[in-house]
């Protein structure tokens, strides 16, 4: 046990420094950093036929030998002669990725990614959204959404592909695509609003502190973590997240008309078997089969818009990614860490 005392107390303070330089640096990168301006970051474009095509071709140079490859590669060579000879019009797939926190920080890569796509797609043309999302905040997931809804106000089909998990606000964004392609067990619905707040009046007062809130205006505070919340407070938070489900249960039921949505807007959860069921999705398939079916008729373009970080950015990110191994790694030296 001495030996483990020690072990933590040297983690603890390797820790503690390891966070103390990265302040340092992160302050120094945010000075260097003053007045610049940030940069608008760049728009990739990748060829997804190419890496199914390389997919398939290192797959035959394993499995046949030379003879079979050689008969089949000069079967592919003429077919693509002929195929230049008479170039078949094929239509584009443009495949946008969006992988949603609490505050849908994607939006930012989405929104220049929907504006490029728009300035060249028609409606011969589709979208396909591989979307994972649990939700969060109503503003952020509300301006995600609106941003596909200008997808479907231009004509170009949508289709929004869920892997994995597409709730709450993540869900919002999905009811916008044209058609909903669902893994059989991700995870769907939660077309709900929660809001909840710890609340610690009653121990200030028991250590005889005050804590007083001004406001101009009858309910600029509904309720509050240290004032004493009163039953008209609460009356009023609980009629505001009532109006927002509302409008959330209008904004879906306006995109799935199809929907019976009193049954699937209890914040209930459902897997996408039993979603395609309640009609909350259309199609049971991985976004891995969807694409790989689109991209033997059609040309498949991945966009990624790519943000350029400021070196203090840089910084603040590789300084939470080492504070959390740092921590994770202390915890489970400790015998604190269970999985």
């Amino acid at each position: 046990m001495e030996f483990l005392a020690e072990y933590a107390s040297f983690l603890a303070k390797t820790a503690t420094l390891v966070i103390a330089i990265l302040i340092v640096l992160s302050a120094i990168a945010g000075l260097r950093g003053k007045g610049r301006r940030k940069g608008s970051g760049q728009l990739q474009v990748n060829k997804l036929n190419e890496f199914y095509k390389d997919l398939r071709e290192r797959l035959e140079g394993s499995l046949l030998d030379k003879a079979q490859l050689k008969v089949l590669r000069k079967q592919q060579a003429k077919a693509q002669k002929q195929q230049k000879k008479k170039p078949e019009e094929k239509r584009r797939v443009f495949v946008l990725d969006f992988d949603g926190d609490i505050k849908a920080s994607a939006t930012e890569s989405l929104r220049h990614e929907i504006t490029a796509v728009l300035s060249l797609a028609t409606a011969q043309d589709e979208v396909v959204l591989r979307l994972e999302s649990g939700g969060g905040m109503v503003h952020s997931y509300g301006l995600a959404a609106s941003q596909l809804a200008r997808i479907r106000q231009a004509g170009v089909p949508l289709t929004v592909c869920i892997d994995k998990v597409a709730a709450s606000g993540g869900y919002m964004m999905a009811c916008i695509g044209d058609k909903i392609v669902s893994a059989p067990f991700a995870i769907l619905g939660s077309i709900g609003v929660v809001a909840q707040l710890p609340n610690v009046n009653r121990l200030l007062k028991k250590h005889d502190v005050d804590f007083e809130v001004f406001t101009a205006g009858e309910y600029k505070r509904t309720v509050t973590v240290f004032g004493e919340n009163t039953e008209k407070g609460r009356e009023k938070f609980q009629e505001d997240l009532d109006i927002t489900h509302q409008l959330f249960k209008d904004f879906v039921s306006r995109y799935r008309p199809q929907l019976h949505i009193d049954e699937v807007a209890t914040g209930e959860v459902w897997l996408g078997v039993a979603a395609l069921n309640k009609q909350l999705v259309d199609q049971l398939m991985t976004s891995d089969e969807y694409l790989s079916q689109c991209a033997a008729q059609a040309n498949l373009y991945h966009l990624h818009f790519a943000e350029r970080k400021s070196l203090q950015e840089r910084v603040g990110l590789a300084a939470s990614g080492t504070i959390e191994k740092t921590l994770l790694g202390l915890w489970s030296k400790l015998g604190q860490w269970r999985v």
